[in-house]
């Protein structure tokens, strides 16, 4: 098992587990409710024009529910869903492909839009805009352009770095949607239905101690309840109480707090190598044999949130819950100074 198991959570590819548990509409789709609310109305609004959906951002972390929603989106008005992410539209004949191919009304979602090459995007506005698409045909002297008709489509863009989008792209959505993390409770109801969809047996308790130690993200919440119910299979009588799901997790590593083997590295690096910081994201991952990006993505986030890292103009700094956190008093100069927090 990887003592960074929430990284390997969120950047594995998803399977025909995860697209089992999707939500199909907005009413079985828990939390984000002002998204939500946002997102239904501009759905009826199209419908009552006999419109097409104006185009979506969706921001935030990972396993949030981005994907989800596009796929809800394109139910909801009753379109074809069309799928691509930025690392995978290489040049703008892989743009014009995926355009050209639209239907009438059709949604296109692309993950990881901030990905895109701006050269690319160039190719994008004409088509948000004004549904068309210019093609250049030929190299040098002999070079032409041929416009393209599109047909109206709505594009779903999905980031995870929203500072990382273009002004001018980010400015031809209509409404910024940023999706947040969930409540402990939200998660147990999350997981709740996806193990009526699987057919286990949990309790109230097992699903609340499963949603306490997702971190907040529904993939992490459905990963943590698949590996409860093998637990559950060969340790216990198959039903997933409280104590089974903490039985389950503790054995990888994952404590009540929700945090994982590579957390308590980060806390332990910062405090015992760097005294505590302030010290670079780049120091800190060489210390702990991680890729920095991964930290700043995927650990560090919910370090912040539980108050265990500040950082500062000078970089990171354990806090007081990180002392405790890995069982060391925490210096006198931590408990009297505050940060000034970035």
């Amino acid at each position: 098992m990887s003592d960074n198991y929430f990284q390997q959570t969120l950047s594995e590819p998803r399977n025909d587990f995860d697209s089992s548990l999707r939500p199909p509409d907005f009413d079985e789709f828990s939390g984000q409710d002002k998204i939500k609310e946002r997102l239904m109305l501009m759905v009826e609004a199209a419908k009552m024009r006999d419109d097409v959906l104006h185009h979506v951002l969706l921001c935030g972390p990972p396993g949030l529910g981005k994907t989800t929603l596009a796929n809800i989106i394109a139910n909801a008005v009753g379109a074809k869903l069309h799928t691509s992410s930025g690392p995978q539209i290489e040049k703008a004949g892989d743009l014009a492909g995926l355009l050209t191919n639209l239907e009438e009304g059709d949604v296109l979602f692309i993950d990881e839009i901030h990905r895109l090459h701006p050269s690319i995007e160039e190719y994008l506005y004409p088509a948000m805009e004004d549904f068309k698409i210019d093609i250049i045909i030929d190299q040098g002297p002999n070079a032409r352009s041929i416009e393209l008709q599109l047909p109206r489509f709505t594009l779903v863009g999905a980031t995870t770095r929203q500072g990382m989008l273009t002004a001018p792209l980010r400015s031809r959505f209509g409404l910024v949607n940023r999706l947040d993390y969930y409540t402990a409770e939200q998660l147990a109801g999350i997981v709740t239905r996806s193990a009526g969809i699987l057919g286990v047996e949990i309790e109230p308790g097992g699903a609340l101690e499963v949603g306490r130690r997702s971190r907040g993200t529904p993939r992490i919440a459905n990963s943590l309840l698949r590996w409860a119910r093998d637990f559950a299979q060969v340790r216990a009588d198959g039903t997933i109480t409280a104590k089974v799901a903490d039985q389950a997790l503790g054995m990888i590593d994952i404590d009540a707090d929700g945090i994982d083997e590579m957390d308590k590295r980060i806390l332990e690096t910062v405090i015992h190598k760097f005294e505590g910081g302030p010290v670079g994201l780049r120091s800190v991952a060489v210390a702990v044999g991680e890729d920095a990006s991964t930290l700043e993505e995927v650990n560090e986030p919910y370090l912040i949130m539980q108050g265990f890292l500040a950082r500062t103009p000078r970089g990171r700094v354990a806090l007081p819950a990180a002392y405790t956190k890995i069982g060391v008093e925490p210096p006198r100069r931590v408990l009297g100074d505050q940060p000034e927090l970035l």
